[in-house]
């Protein structure tokens, strides 16, 4: 193994415009317990590449290579380490078997129309993981230093990302405690790593609105629990609902909660609802961060690029089947959609709740869904942004710029 320390010249991060930083703010909280980590990346090159199909199915199909580092209280992380893709060793003593002590994120890589690739708002999803990392009681990491070696994953794996709008490339780095003991405590040894796969759409194109089946007899998250970080027991627990919805002919659980069935989630995704209030107003709603709601980077965008058109009402907000069913009847709905990085951006046609089927809104033309995607999907492959420039201020435009941070590699 030989350290790789060439950095080509076309390959940079840029923060983007600095004036808009409290606009979208990073976040990025720096952790002392890793110090250039990055810096003592060791490289192993796959000597078999892999054949690339064009439409894997999604998660399915992974890139050649990979990242790992290691951690332990005695001695701290270890260098970080690139190499091929393959299986791992796990002691069968393993705390995060035994104990779900597991934690996970997702993001994606884009190619734009220039060839470049971009990550769309990395770090939220490396605050997001640090929160998730102490949740779980794992050992603090360096945002900065993890995305730095992230990138040149990406970087050696270039031709795995699609040159295609409607695909991408997915990134799921993971947090394991690797503790060889069946005592239930924290772990004094730990595994972060990350792989890639190309992935198209998350579900069917060709479906006109995702059906969703709400039963409050099951509930995906509480207060005081680990609905809002996101570890892989949130979502293992979740299969038998998933499949009891596909016996009752629908895609997909509408999560609800509470006496009043609070709407909450669908499936894996945050929520929206667009509508007319009681009182007459247009809103677009989504329930609020309160501890069972999952911080999605797709909806903070959604929430902030809608705010920004200042065209109706944005609001986090409670939202009950009770009033969804009156406003149906009284034809205030306008659309639902759930948000997501694997799906981004997903409407709903039906939601089948107390042995009823609710007809959602759901128009291939003229919804805020279209516009929605259109806009992000503009971001996340950094086409020109004119338009922005001639309907909007100068502000808004270096806004939209700051929504990712801005990955170039060139390709060879």
């Amino acid at each position: 193994m030989t350290h790789d320390t060439s950095q080509p010249a076309s390959v940079f991060l840029s923060l983007g415009p600095q004036c808009c930083m409290s606009t979208f703010s990073f976040n990025v909280t720096m952790s002392s317990a890793v110090v250039d980590q990055a810096a003592d990346l060791v490289i192993e090159l796959s000597s078999t590449p892999k054949t690339k199909l064009d439409e894997p199915a999604f998660g399915n199909v992974f890139t050649d290579h990979m990242l790992t580092i290691e951690w332990s209280a005695s001695d701290g992380w270890q260098a970080p380490l690139i190499k091929p893709f393959g299986n791992l060793s796990l002691h069968p003593a393993c705390s995060s078997l035994h104990y779900g002590i597991q934690l996970f994120e997702g993001l994606k890589a884009f190619r734009g129309d220039d060839n470049q690739l971009r990550l769309f708002r990395p770090m939220l999803n490396m605050n997001r993981m640090s929160n998730s990392a102490k949740r779980a009681c794992l050992p603090a990491f360096d945002q900065s230093e993890l995305l730095e070696c992230i990138r040149r994953l990406v970087e050696i794996d270039q031709d795995w990302v699609p040159h295609s709008e409607s695909a991408s490339l997915y990134i799921r780095p993971t947090f394991l405690g690797t503790e060889r003991s069946l005592g239930v405590k924290k772990p004094a040894n730990a595994l972060l790593y990350v792989i890639l796969c190309r992935v198209g759409s998350y579900f069917n194109s060709e479906t006109k609105g995702l059906s969703l089946w709400a039963d409050p007899k099951y509930t995906r998250a509480w207060k005081g629990g680990t609905g809002n970080y996101k570890m892989g027991g949130n979502y293992g627990c979740s299969l038998l609902a998933q499949y009891e919805a596909e016996d009752h002919g629908c895609q997909q659980v509408l999560w609800l909660y509470g006496e009043d069935h609070q709407i909450t989630e669908a499936g894996t995704m945050n929520i929206f609802l667009h509508w007319i209030t009681e009182d007459g107003e247009e809103e677009l709603a989504t329930p609020p961060l309160d501890g069972i709601i999952l911080p999605g980077v797709t909806r903070q965008s959604i929430l902030e690029l809608t705010r920004k058109w200042g065209e109706f009402k944005v609001t986090e907000r409670y939202l009950t089947m009770s009033q969804l069913c009156s406003a149906l009847k009284q034809l205030r709905v306008k659309e639902v959609f759930g948000s997501g990085t694997a799906c981004m951006i997903c409407p709903i046609g039906h939601i089948v709740y107390q042995g009823e089927n609710l007809h959602i809104p759901c128009k291939e033309d003229s919804q805020l869904t279209s516009r929605i995607a259109k806009e992000l999907i503009d971001i996340q492959v950094g086409r020109n942004t004119h338009k922005h420039t001639q309907t909007h201020t100068h502000t808004h435009t270096h806004t939209h710029t700051q929504m990712f941070l801005h990955l170039s590699v060139t390709a060879g």
